[in-house]
């Protein structure tokens, strides 16, 4: 049996200029990306517990290297990759029970994902850094 000539070079599945970025798909990948930054955090939590535990002039060097503005943004993106990470994996533990598979529900846990992490970023850098002393 013959085959058929091509006559277009069609690609094998659809490429990415085609598709216009959706929430679920957004969030999936900021899931795994959270993931690989919460393990480089890690390693810097790491770090900083070793120069405390070895040698205090390494703890002091180190602490003063977190207090600049390069590492107040890495350790506020720490927080907030950790708390993304933490409700999307709650929101994925919901999935594996069974609940929450209904196009809305999948769009409103979301965007409820997306707003509790920047809220609970907030207050927890803000609770240890003592922005809410200038509220209370």
């Amino acid at each position: 049996m013959a085959l058929a000539p091509k006559t277009h070079k069609r690609p094998l599945s659809p490429h990415l200029q085609i598709y216009r970025p959706q929430i679920t798909s957004v969030l999936s990948i900021s899931h795994r990306l959270t993931g690989i930054a919460l393990y480089f955090g890690l390693l810097l939590l790491a770090a900083w517990l070793l120069t405390l535990a070895a040698y205090p002039p390494c703890f002091a060097w180190m602490q003063g290297l977190l207090k600049t503005l390069l590492g107040q943004v890495v350790l506020f993106g720490w927080a907030f990759c950790f708390f993304y990470h933490l409700l999307n994996g709650v929101r994925h533990l919901a999935w594996d029970a069974g609940a929450g598979f209904a196009l809305p529900d999948v769009y409103r846990t979301g965007w409820a994902v997306v707003g509790g992490s920047v809220f609970l970023t907030i207050l927890a850098y803000g609770t240890a850094a003592g922005w809410w002393v200038n509220f209370i």
